[in-house]
């Protein structure tokens, strides 16, 4: 990934109408470090702004999802303004700095199922693949796919797994997983095909929180292996 700043001759942004509510702006179509901190920038600078109209801003790897309230301005009229903000996309944003947040895993085992193959595969072993996916500084590039879901940039590319062929119908809550060149994590139980590493105790999403997802788009991500003692006791904590 090139996390360098673009070039002038990708710079346009392109506007789709995503709904009678919404604007898409596509910073681009690919998954750059570079071009997801651009994506940032602009949500950071939208938010500071924060005009009444303004609804949400939901970033993610190379896209900007705008929502507004479409009885306070027309849609011409919020386009136009994020135009004019788009000018300005390059500009030092005022964003605050990004959260740090430790993510104790237990790999292999039980908490994760695909970590033997996958060290096979890669052609290392177990300890090798846990020690390089737990040394390197991630980035929250996106939440999706279900509630609180955190897309991670940063993974070692020789660490780049494909999905499995045939997806579980069940993956537990917390899973760290590979999934071709990203790692994530599974916020709650559910199907997936992305191969499973371990799993963390900590809770990703929780509804009844003020901040229902633990982690936010920006947010740099670090994980730390733990055993199965360490797992049950953080379990267990309030």
């Amino acid at each position: 990934m090139n996390a360098g700043r673009p070039a002038a001759s990708d710079a346009a942004i392109e506007f789709e109408a995503l709904a009678d509510d919404a604007w898409l702006l596509r910073l681009g179509r690919a998954i750059d470090d570079g071009l997801n901190a651009r994506v940032h920038a602009l949500a950071a600078r939208l938010r500071l702004q924060a005009p009444s109209w303004l609804r949400d801003v939901v970033p993610a790897y190379a896209s900007l999802a705008v929502f507004f309230d479409p009885f306070a301005i027309d849609a011409a009229d919020a386009r136009a303004w994020l135009r004019a903000q788009c000018e300005h996309a390059y500009a030092a944003a005022p964003s605050p700095a990004a959260r740090t947040i430790e993510i104790p895993v237990a790999y292999g085992g039980e908490f994760g199922p695909d970590l033997h193959d996958s060290a096979a595969e890669l052609g290392v072993s177990p300890q090798v693949l846990i020690a390089r996916h737990s040394e390197r500084d991630y980035t929250v590039a996106m939440i999706g796919f279900a509630p609180g879901f955190p897309y991670l940039s940063g993974l070692d590319p020789e660490l780049a797994l494909p999905r499995l062929a045939t997806p579980r119908t069940a993956v537990a809550a917390g899973s760290v997983a590979i999934g071709g060149a990203q790692t994530g994590i599974y916020p709650r139980p559910g199907p997936g095909g992305w191969r499973l590493l371990g799993r963390t105790p900590l809770r990703l999403f929780d509804a009844a929180r003020d901040a229902p997802s633990l982690l936010q788009p920006g947010d740099r991500v670090r994980f730390r292996p733990i055993d199965a003692l360490e797992f049950a006791r953080l379990q267990a904590a309030p």
